[in-house]
């Protein structure tokens, strides 16, 4: 059985808006606040983690945004990250623009999202991995569907901002797993819902 593992960058407070400051946002860019070894051993981190997936799991925009800066890239963690099979989330598009939609590069789920994961999570074994994808994000953690959350912690506060996790209609407790600290200034925090709380 697959397990959906949430892996995002934040803020401090918890702000996922533009971290590259690319979407016009006025705070936006703030995942550029961080130095070279910050950057050398967050990509370490991003790799293994690459590596240990069975599939990525993304909303449209995401697939699309990934796929203008992956495609074109080389190397053990592009090569991973381009050839691994992508679900995409969405009511519009045909085919995930980062990979053809064949059956060992993934599809586009257009159903049900809380029903079609459901599926995706009894089809695979291993990791389903969702970067960015901020409203899929909320729509899995309010239906119970998240097994894993690996927060990357930026040292950085934005005060205002879209955060991670908006409003939804219960409280969500979760355990912590792990801490630890990624290059100098980030914390990686990974924390699995406690379902008998």
């Amino acid at each position: 059985m697959g397990k959906i593992i949430i892996s995002e960058n934040v803020s401090l407070d918890g702000v996922v808006q533009d971290p590259t400051g690319e979407e016009g946002f006025s705070r936006g860019g703030w995942f550029h606040q961080m130095g070279d070894k910050d950057r050398e051993a967050w990509a370490k981190l991003e790799l293994y983690e690459a590596l240990g997936a069975t599939a990525l799991l993304l909303g449209r925009r995401s697939d699309e945004w990934f796929a203008t800066r992956w495609l074109s890239r080389s190397g053990e963690w592009a090569d991973r990250l381009n050839s691994m099979p992508k679900y995409v989330v969405s009511s519009t598009l045909r085919e995930p623009v980062w990979s053809s939609s064949t059956a060992s590069k993934g599809r586009v789920l257009t159903g049900d999202v809380v029903e079609e994961v459901s599926q995706l999570k009894q089809e695979l074994d291993g990791d389903i991995v969702v970067y960015a994808s901020i409203q899929l994000v909320q729509l899995l953690m309010e239906h119970d569907l998240v097994d894993e959350l690996r927060l990357t912690v930026f040292p950085v506060v934005l005060g205002a901002g879209e955060r991670l996790f908006g409003e939804i209609s219960a409280m969500k407790p979760m355990r912590l797993i792990s801490t630890r600290t990624i290059g100098e200034g980030l914390v990686f925090l990974t924390y699995q819902p406690a379902r008998d709380a």
